[in-house]
């Protein structure tokens, strides 16, 4: 069969070109869905299994990072092998050593076809060898991802929050930061859990975790940030899968591949 790739790309024109270049440089792959955001790229790759994806960088929603890592965490465990990732950016030099080192392919915008036909060499060489472990993918990723070029928060902090405010109907409750255990996300709202009672909140993830200390406060999930010292312990199941226990609350928080490095034995 034919191998086949998903391109997501929130500029039409851009898609289009790239679409058209990979038919040039590649007329036997075959692309099955051609997306315009990061949520439908999951979505998209998920149900259709491709053996590559063109993941844009900047989209609306998650970035191709993020659809990638979130990828990582919900691939099946048997069945297709993990995509081959190539991600299209309009970064500078200092973002392309950051992909150079993590291993993982780049084409830069405007895509020029002689860049494009490395890439597509290299893509055929990987299909042609052994697929790579979703453990080596997912440290590709954590490298992106911690590196401050790529992964930077959407919002520029202008301080780190001490306070929440929660409007609720008329009111205005002041949630101390110190009492958050963790924040979930909820559809378009972030769920603010504390030892008494859950409140919702109107931002992003992005947008919170800006604002958040990063050495209390710990992303463990593509949607989940709970504050370290509110956990107990992280069990691991025999499928290796780590789910945090909290102190005095029930809940239990699942903790995706991307960041079990978190959890370390001294």
């Amino acid at each position: 069969m034919n191998p086949t790739a998903l391109i997501a790309e929130d500029e039409p024109m851009l898609a289009a070109n790239l679409q058209a270049e990979l038919a040039l440089a590649w007329p036997a792959l075959r692309v099955v869905a051609n997306v315009r955001h990061g949520a439908a790229a999951l979505e998209q790759a998920l149900a259709l299994q491709p053996d590559m994806l063109f993941l844009d960088i900047r989209m609306p929603g998650m970035t191709g990072l993020e659809v990638a890592a979130a990828l990582a965490e919900d691939w099946p465990e048997h069945g297709k092998p993990f995509p081959l990732l190539v991600f299209v950016t309009a970064y500078d030099q200092y973002a392309v050593q950051a992909f150079e080192r993590a291993a993982i392919d780049y084409v830069l915008k405007p895509v020029l076809p002689g860049r494009l036909a490395q890439t597509c060499a290299r893509l055929q060489a990987a299909l042609g060898a052994r697929a790579p472990e979703l453990t080596t993918v997912v440290g590709q990723l954590r490298a992106l991802l911690g590196d401050a070029g790529l992964a930077a928060p959407a919002v520029a902090p202008a301080g780190l929050l001490r306070v929440l405010q929660v409007s609720a109907g008329n009111a205005i409750t002041m949630v101390p930061i110190d009492e958050v255990i963790y924040f979930d996300a909820a559809d378009k709202y972030m769920r603010v859990v504390t030892a008494t009672r859950e409140h919702l909140i109107r931002t992003s993830l992005r947008e919170l975790q800006a604002q958040l200390d990063p050495q209390r406060f710990w992303q463990i999930h593509r949607g989940t940030i709970v504050r370290c010292d509110a956990i107990a312990s992280a069990q691991r199941d025999e499928a290796g899968k780590l789910t945090v226990h909290l102190r005095g609350h029930p809940d239990r928080l699942a903790v995706s591949r991307i960041y079990a490095q978190l959890f370390k034995g001294m």
